[in-house]
């Protein structure tokens, strides 16, 4: 499994050959300017939320690439009356996809278009494929729902909010990595706009003391597992 951070919120998986997008927000985002929109692969393009910030750019590239959109079912029915391939969820709901097993689960935050229609439930997903299991939050607060996670699975990592004022801070984000179990995090959603700048070697370091690793990687840059 690799990941591939794309800025903001916006991640893309290969997971068993097939390409997955997260939230792709790219060409409104300044710090993106150099990822090339266009170019990119997908097979699925999963949106925890309707936030402009997390789906602009998912209707242009599922026309270009014919990815299937998965979402809660009022963000799935919007894009399906845009002609759309969309598979629609919800929480606490598990289907099988090509790439393996996805979950959708709870969020704390809000969710509506950005012309102001409902987006439903937000949600965050836990994603079964290769041998590994990856959590991603979505935005959200810490919320006790989490200690649920791992009554089922444990996880090999988990992409966490970390920017404070709109979802969880560092701290919180420590002790969500306690209630789920994973002291390994990707960290997201931080510095895309003044709100949510942070402080790079103090968010580190406060994981680091609790024995954890906190992974900030710059808008491109890949890992595996």
């Amino acid at each position: 499994m690799k990941i591939t951070f794309l800025g903001h919120a916006c991640l893309q998986l290969e997971v068993g050959g097939f390409h997955i997008l997260v939230d792709p927000f790219i060409s409104g985002n300044p710090l993106a300017s150099h990822i090339q929109v266009d170019s990119l692969k997908a097979d699925f393009i999963l949106l925890t939320h309707a936030h402009q910030d997390h789906i602009l750019d998912a209707e242009s590239i599922a026309r270009r690439t014919g990815a299937k959109i998965v979402s809660n079912f009022e963000i799935v029915t919007h894009y399906q009356e845009k002609g759309l391939d969309a598979h629609p969820m919800n929480h606490g709901g598990s289907w099988t996809f090509d790439f393996g097993k996805l979950k959708y689960v709870n969020a704390i935050h809000t969710s509506g278009f950005p012309d102001g229609s409902y987006g439903g439930q937000p949600g965050g997903f836990i994603i079964e494929g290769e041998h590994k299991t990856i959590y991603i939050a979505g935005d959200t607060a810490l919320t006790q729902d989490m200690k649920l996670i791992p009554m089922q699975t444990r996880l090999d990592i988990a992409v966490l909010p970390i920017g404070d004022n709109f979802t969880m801070g560092v701290d919180d984000a420590i002790i969500a990595s306690d209630f789920i179990e994973c002291d390994k995090i990707l960290g997201y959603h931080f510095d895309t706009f003044g709100f949510i700048e942070i402080d790079h070697d103090q968010a580190k370091r406060k994981f680091f003391e609790k024995g954890k690793d906190l992974m900030l990687l710059s808008i491109g840059e890949s890992l595996e597992l």
